[in-house]
This record gives structure tokens, sequence and C-alpha cells, in this order.
């Protein structure tokens, strides 16, 4: 697994009970997920460039242990699989300081032709990318 986030829990990401709300998790996975499609080949500039980009299909997030302000967190991802038109991977967020699993979310995600707004093959060079970033998830 590669690193592709690292940031801390700040109060204002917390909600009445005093953890870290729901959609701070979505948010740090989701800038995990940008660091990880870029280095597959899909970066901004790719994606200005091709009029191509990515959308995602189905997330399932499961929450392992609560997280506080001040928390150091990091996200580790992995690729699982790659098919014709989807990526299909895993982001494993960590407490920094302890190095228990916090997190996981696995995604599936459709490579898009922006102007046609559908779905589109993958190139053949980012498809091999992933092939070499599919590893362990442990």
């Amino acid at each position: 697994m590669i690193e592709t986030y690292r940031g801390v829990v700040y109060p204002n990401q917390t909600d009445h009970m005093g953890h870290m709300n729901v959609q701070w998790y979505t948010s740090k996975f989701d800038e995990g997920t940008w660091h990880l499609f870029s280095m597959l080949g899909i970066t901004t500039g790719y994606i200005r460039k091709n009029d191509k980009g990515m959308a995602a299909l189905e997330q399932t997030t499961k929450y392992k242990a609560e997280v506080m302000p001040g928390d150091l967190l990091v996200v580790k991802s992995s690729v699982l699989e790659v098919k014709d038109k989807t990526i299909r991977f895993l982001h494993v967020m960590l407490n920094a300081e302890t190095g228990n699993e916090v997190a996981t979310t696995e995604l599936v995600a459709v490579h898009l032709d922006t102007k046609a707004r559908r779905a589109c093959s993958l190139p053949e060079e980012i498809k091999q990318r992933c092939s070499e970033f599919i590893g362990s998830t442990e």
C-alpha cells in the first residue's frame, strides 16, 4: 500500500458527540483518491488535456475507531482491480501515532468522457500502471 494522504483532525471537523464527523472521513479519503489517481497517470493535466475524468460508482466505508481532534491521520491505498472502464481500490485510514486502523473505504470509479458524459475505456498505459499498483491490502 502507498501513502496517499497525511493530515490532522481539527476541532471544526467534529460533530456534537466530539469525534470526527463522517463527512470528514469521506473528504480525507477523497484527497487520497486524487493522489492515487495521479500516481496512476490520471493527473489534473491528463484530465484537462483529454476531456476525461473519474466518477465514483460505489463506495463502502467501515468505521472502526473514533477519531478525535488533534489526531494525526494517514491514508494508505491500494488498487484492487482494473477493468476496461473501472478501477476498484481500497483506502485504509490509520492513526499515525498508534498505527491503529480507524476506517477503511473501498471504491469503484469509472473513467469518463467529460464532454459526452459517458463511461469510456481507460488508456492502456493507465491500465498498465494500475496493474503495477495492485498489491497487498495488509
